[in-house]
Order: C-alpha cells, then structure tokens, then sequence
C-alpha cells in the first residue's frame, strides 16, 4: 500500500512539471503562430513598442496612404493573398517586398519606400498570410511563406514581363522568407534577394526570444512546442535559411543592425557564410532591429545602388516562371 501511494506521489510529482510545459508552450504557440495571439500577450507587446518617431511615423503613413492598386492572388493552398503595387511609369527593376513577423508593409517598408522610387522601383508590397487582409490563420516563419513568394513572383512576371530585372526584399521574418524562398524554383530575371536582420529558422528564434526576452527554460517546451506548431501548420520549426541558402545561387545582399536585441546579428552572419553565390553582408551600427534603413539611412542606400549596379544587367535567359 505504502509503495502504491508513493508511486502516486511520484507519478503526481512528474506530471506536474509536464502539465506546466505543456501550458507554456500552448501560450507561446499561439503568441508565436496564431493570427490571433493571447490578449495577455498582445497587451505586453503594445507595452513594449518603442518610442515614436515623427519622421519615421511620417514616413510610413505617407506610405499607407499613397495611391496605389490593391491586388490579390491565390497561394498554392488556395490562401488569398493580397499585396499593394506601386508602378513607376519608367521602372528600372521590380521589387517584391516581404514584411515582418505581426508587423504591416508600410511599416517595415515606410523609411526606404520613397528611395525605392526615386531610384526608379515599381514596388509589390506584399501583406503576409496571417496578416491584416491575406487569408490564413498561422504564420510558419517563411516554411509556407516561401511559396507565396513563388505566387508574387508570378504575378509580378505577367504583369510587368521577363525583361525588368526583379528582386526580393524582407525584413525580420520577411527576411528569412524570401532566403528560403532563394532554393525554389524562380524565374531567371529575379537577380537577387535583399534580407535585412532575418533569423535562420523558427526554432532558433523562438530559444533565443524564450532565453533573452522571456527568461524562460526554452528546453523544457521546445518537444511541446514543436509538436503544437506542427499540429497547426503541417510544418516543422527546423526548416533553416543555412540549409536553402546552400542551394541557392542568387546573390544575397544581407543587411543587420549591430544592436539588434531581437534578431541576433550573429544569424546574419551564419547566412552569410551560408551562402553558395555571391553575398555581401553590411552590419549597420546603432541600428536596432528592422531599424538599418532609417539609422544607417546613407550606408542602407549606397548598398542598395552598388547592389543594382552589380546584378540589374546580370546575363541569362529567363528561366521557367513558377506555379
């Protein structure tokens, strides 16, 4: 009898420590992939959001609210998604621009947006799924993401032909989305992909956040985790930038701030070296994160020109559109 009630105990003792990961991971899930987070956790974030700034608040409500044609396609899955084009009546190159984890295009895209255009950009500002009017109910962190990029491309090859030279643009998840995306099959005018502060995959973001933000013991719920984000999205968090950037011979142009406290710099680093074609990678300083194109404002500019200038005349035929 004695011996059964110890069992008990113990068995209890055990169980406890399961149920408290469990709940962990189901509450950073959802906060992590869900469209909708917790409210708890909305609450902290908008607690948390950095002081205003006139001229970059400027900037991105100039950009919201710029005419523009709002289009909208279906993904691979069915998904609608929608984007915002910008035409330039005599456009030099196209950019696809994929912003951030719970952010808006014109948010990640406000402070660059009008350089973009007086260097002559028509630009496709894409609305991730999961996010404001695109369909979907979860975020993979560029897993599903990469394919919609593959649909954006499409688009952006019927509407503007194969002749103008075409790049992807991310920032934050929208990096690590179009990196990923670099190892699919792309049309042969995408001369190359811009990523500003990405992360290498989901599963090391979410240790890194879990250990320097929330102070948390990420291996204690990553199995919970891991099995939780698979559930709802048929995914797994391990998909990595490293791995797609071995096989993708596109150019890379990676861009980090040097004080960035929520992507660390050192994974611009590891895509870096990555990389199986030509790459650069310009740490900006003082820029927090998604921050490079407004602190290091001229540094951001001159490597976007020398960028062009190196790869808008790029040879090659055109290569199959994707599906």
């Amino acid at each position: 009898m004695k011996q059964q009630t110890f069992a008990a105990v113990a068995g209890s003792a055990l169980l406890v420590p399961v149920l408290v990961s469990a709940g962990t991971a189901e509450y950073l899930t959802r906060a992590a992939v869900d469209r909708e987070p917790p409210r708890s956790f909305a609450r902290r974030r908008e607690k948390a959001k950095p002081m205003p700034d006139p001229a970059l608040d400027s900037a991105r409500e100039r950009l919201r609210q710029s005419p523009h044609q709002r289009v909208e396609i279906s993904a691979y899955d069915g998904t609608r998604l929608t984007g915002h084009w910008f035409p330039h009546p005599d456009a030099k190159r196209v950019i696809v621009a994929i912003h951030g984890w719970r952010s808006h295009w014109y948010r990640d895209f406000g402070a660059i947006s009008e350089f973009w255009k007086e260097q002559g950009c028509s630009v496709l500002y894409v609305e991730q799924r999961a996010h404001d009017t695109s369909g979907g109910q979860h975020m993979t962190y560029g897993a599903v993401e990469r394919y919609d990029c593959q649909a954006w491309l499409c688009w952006a090859c019927k509407r503007c032909g194969l002749k103008l030279p075409i790049y992807l643009a991310g920032v934050s998840m929208g990096a690590t989305t179009v990196l990923m995306a670099g190892a699919l099959s792309l049309p042969g005018n995408l001369r190359g992909i811009i990523a500003d502060c990405g992360f290498t995959s989901a599963d090391e973001i979410w240790c890194h956040l879990a250990r320097d933000s929330l102070h948390m013991p990420y291996r204690m719920v990553r199995r919970f985790a891991n099995a939780k984000y698979l559930r709802r999205t048929g995914q797994t968090s391990g998909l990595s930038t490293v791995d797609a950037l071995k096989n993708c011979q596109l150019p890379v142009l990676l861009i980090h701030g040097e004080a960035d406290d929520f992507v660390p710099p050192e994974m611009s680093r590891r895509n870096e070296k990555a990389c199986a074609g030509q790459k650069r990678l310009v740490m900006v300083p003082g820029a927090g994160h998604g921050m490079s194109s407004f602190v290091g404002k001229e540094l951001y500019e001159q490597e976007l020109l020398a960028f062009w200038a190196a790869h808008d005349a790029d040879s090659g035929e055109p290569g199959q559109q994707p599906v």
